[in-house]
């Protein structure tokens, strides 16, 4: 943890269309997804990496659940082997 940074204050994230979710606690997911690919649309970036591990599955099936109920989502689907397989979770966002 950065001790410069107090918890409250907002984590800045670049925007790069890739979004690493192994650094951020399971609370902040849905907040954290809602916030980027706002951005990421009102930016023009229309394709979302968004990387969640392989492990148990239960961070893939957390964003998937919330994406599969995000109106700014106009499909998704697991990563290739190029992409991050099932680790990864490719999203194209609404135009």
């Amino acid at each position: 943890m950065n001790p410069e940074r107090s918890e409250d204050e907002p984590v800045r994230i670049p925007l790069t269309g890739e979004l690493d979710l192994h650094t951020f606690r399971p609370q902040e997911i849905a907040s954290l997804l809602e916030s980027y690919l706002e951005e990421c649309a009102r930016t023009g970036i229309r394709e979302v990496r968004v990387v969640h591990g392989k492990g148990t599955g239960t961070l893939r099936e957390t964003v998937h659940a919330w994406l599969r109920r995000s109106p700014r989502v106009a499909g998704f689907r697991l990563g290739d082997e190029r992409t991050g397989g099932w680790g990864a979770t490719l999203v194209t966002l609404m135009p």
